[in-house]
């Protein structure tokens, strides 16, 4: 059986979505599907190719347990829409953008709709310290709830 792969995904590739990943990856691990998924990130533009996640991100991540410092930026292809099984997109924008890009494949979705929100994770760039823990807030809550429902949908639940 081939492992399922997810693209988390927000502007910019620095604060959002590197979070998504380094959360998804640790909950993967946490539920013993890593295995089964395997999770990466990507942003719809192109502002911060090659660079690391935003340091306000990795800091809040890193009290938590998250490791986020390997990841670098990179920006969605048109490629990856075959290549992931899911596409989760932090906000709207983000996956409306998505939905302007993608010709066929995996159909994006908005990350928080697993938690039955179509809702989006703010994005904490321009704020403070609480901004990055409430999008860790979110973001846990989320990643748990896809690891329960792939769980399900293994029957190991």
């Amino acid at each position: 059986m081939s492992k399922k792969r997810i693209l988390m995904v927000c502007m910019g590739n620095i604060c959002r979505s590197p979070t998504a990943e380094g959360v998804m990856r640790s909950m993967l691990l946490k539920h013993g599907l890593q295995d089964q998924l395997e999770v990466d990130s990507a942003g719809t533009h192109a502002y911060h190719i090659g660079e690391a996640p935003d340091l306000r991100s990795t800091q809040a991540a890193l009290v938590r347990g998250y490791d986020l410092r390997q990841q670098r930026a990179r920006q969605v292809s048109a490629a990856d829409f075959s290549r992931f099984d899911y596409m989760l997109a932090a906000d709207r924008a983000n996956l409306a953008s998505l939905q302007a890009m993608r010709q066929k494949g995996v159909t994006p979705q908005l990350l928080l709709s697993i938690l039955g929100k179509e809702a989006d994770v703010p994005d904490p760039y321009y704020g403070g310290p609480q901004g990055f823990e409430q999008v860790l807030d979110l973001i846990e809550q989320a990643c748990e709830a896809w690891c329960l429902a792939f769980l399900r949908q293994a029957g190991r639940e």
